[in-house]
């Protein structure tokens, strides 16, 4: 699949870009997401400076994504020690049978 010249409008603006074609849908989906935030911050608080509004939209998004990668890293970290404790349980029951 080949790159895909799309626009996508966030606020009221149109930004020209290149994507892939197989991620197309997440690109757009993104900008929906985006516009979605920015119509509820604009209700939510009344505001109607687009640049406020968009740095608080980045504000969230970033927030969003540092929750995102701290339980990812706790996820991760379980899932290692499961791991580990399935590999002695499996070292125990093999030398188990051996004597």
């Amino acid at each position: 699949m080949g790159e895909l010249s799309i626009k996508i409008k966030i606020g009221d603006r149109e930004y020209p870009m290149k994507v892939l074609a197989s991620e197309e849908a997440m690109i757009r989906q993104a900008g929906k997401a985006i516009n979605e935030k920015l119509r509820r911050y604009r209700e939510q608080f009344r505001i109607d400076d687009k640049q406020d509004l968009l740095a608080m939209v980045a504000f969230d998004s970033m927030v969003d994504k540092m929750h995102f990668n701290e339980n990812k890293q706790d996820s991760d970290s379980n899932f290692s020690q499961k791991i580990a404790d399935l590999k002695n349980l499996i070292s125990d029951d093999l030398l188990n049978l051996n004597a």
